[in-house]
């Protein structure tokens, strides 16, 4: 048998709800808050804004989550790569004990709000598999899993024949199973809450890049192609799109990539086998592999890439042997769809929040926990803009400072899927479980 060429498209785009209907701007309006970027931190920002009576415009230079929010995995991780102490050592005890709290109900809040807001994105809550992949990975897992099980956290070890009975795959012999992870479609999700901010009287304007912005008699003036947007506050959620948006505003992250593919839908037999009850999974490498099922029963697969071009550097050819690596038993299944996306990574692997200058707010760098943390930031915003303060706040306010050598590392990343891989390769080679 032949199959047919792999189509180079988003595959959220072509399953997503329809977007609500947004113009390009054409006048001068006159709001309390500007969120630019309406991906899913601009559009929960929006949400919350909008709910609370605020005046709010939401723009984008593309259209609604056109950027990391269309394209990611869709997969709700809803703990850090650090433990509870870890995250205390690094935000203090007042931001690290608020974001712990934060973090217990961030997988319950999201699908709350999707319920609460009518949002109709394919949201599944049926756990999610953390796999290790190596010794010194089931021993780091073992302790990140203890603690957060110590906050308060419902996970469990699994180990042995139960690592693949849980999720189908033989490349795994440790893994924690956590109840409250579960998967969504993402770009659906995005434009549900655009949605759910529109009716509540947000303004929503795509295909309007903001090409200035000035402090004008103690306003910000937001000038587009065709219009201005005059805000007492500006909220800027561009994430890894940040180019322009702010001075060295993209300089506090590294924009990696994200590769995947979206194989034909599988067998009622063979979604029995891998990720049974449409558990989400994902491992321990560096150049991490994940999976996890659409609403057809096509299995959406991923890993580090190398751009936004699925090919370059053989991103496509990496993904393709993951899939073979986590679950040979459908190796050789036909791919339909391939694309890659833009992940903001913090050295800290955390997100940010900045204030660099009065009334501009920025939030970005999801480091790859963007589906439950992108609602948390959202909702962070929103109440930052509603008037709470800022150390009740889950991520601390700090300035934006560019990471040391940023022009010079960036030059390098699309050699970091590479690098990654192999180093992989070698753990697995020399510390396999």
């Amino acid at each position: 048998m032949i199959n047919s060429p792999v189509k180079e498209e988003i595959h959220w785009t072509v399953t997503a709800e329809a977007a609500p209907e947004c113009q390009q701007l054409d006048s001068s309006i006159d709001v309390d808050v500007l969120v630019v970027g309406a991906g899913l931190t601009g559009c929960r920002t929006a949400l919350g804004l909008a709910e609370a009576g605020v005046s709010v415009a939401l723009v984008d230079s593309q259209e609604i989550g056109w950027g990391s929010s269309g394209r990611s995995g869709g997969q709700c991780n809803p703990i850090w790569r650090q433990t509870p102490q870890k995250l205390i050592d690094m935000l203090g005890e007042t931001h690290g004990a608020r974001l712990i709290q934060t973090t217990l109900t961030a997988a319950d809040d999201l699908f709350g709000d999707i319920e609460r807001f009518g949002v109709q994105c394919d949201a599944v809550q049926n756990g999610w598999i953390q796999a290790a992949h190596t010794k010194k990975a089931r021993t780091n897992l073992r302790a990140l899993g203890s603690s957060w099980a110590a906050a308060g956290l419902d996970i469990q070890e699994i180990e042995g024949d139960a690592v693949r009975d849980a999720s189908g795959s033989p490349a795994y012999a440790f893994a924690l199973r956590h109840a409250a992870g579960g998967h969504v479609q993402p770009l659906s999700l995005t434009r549900g809450y655009a949605r759910a901010a529109i009716e509540r009287g947000a303004h929503a304007f795509q295909r309007t890049p903001i090409t200035n912005l000035e402090r004008i008699d103690g306003k910000w003036k937001a000038a587009s192609t065709n219009g201005q947007i005059t805000a007492e506050n500006v909220v800027l959620t561009t994430n890894g799109y940040s180019k322009g948006a702010w001075p060295d505003l993209e300089k506090t992250f590294h924009g990696l990539f994200s590769v995947a593919l979206a194989t034909q839908p599988l067998t009622e037999a063979q979604q029995a086998e891998i990720l049974p009850g449409k558990v989400t999974i994902s491992d321990s490498r560096l150049a991490i592999y994940f999976a996890r099922y659409d609403r057809d029963g096509r299995l959406i697969f991923g890993c580090v890439g190398s751009s936004e071009r699925v090919d370059h550097l053989g991103g496509f050819h990496r993904v393709k042997r993951g899939l073979k690596t986590v679950f040979p038993q459908i190796a050789d299944i036909p791919v339909e769809r391939k694309w890659a996306g833009r992940i903001a990574v913090t050295p800290e692997m955390m997100p940010h929040i900045h204030e660099p200058a009065p009334g501009i707010t920025a939030g970005i760098g999801f480091s790859g926990r963007g589906i439950a943390m992108t609602s948390v930031m959202g909702r962070a915003l929103s109440a930052k803009l509603l008037g709470t303060q800022a150390g009740d706040l889950p991520f601390p306010i700090q300035p934006v400072t560019p990471i040391p050598f940023h022009g010079i590392t960036s030059h390098l990343i699309p050699f970091a899927a590479p690098a990654m891989t192999l180093r992989d390769r070698f753990e697995t080679l020399t510390d396999r479980i």
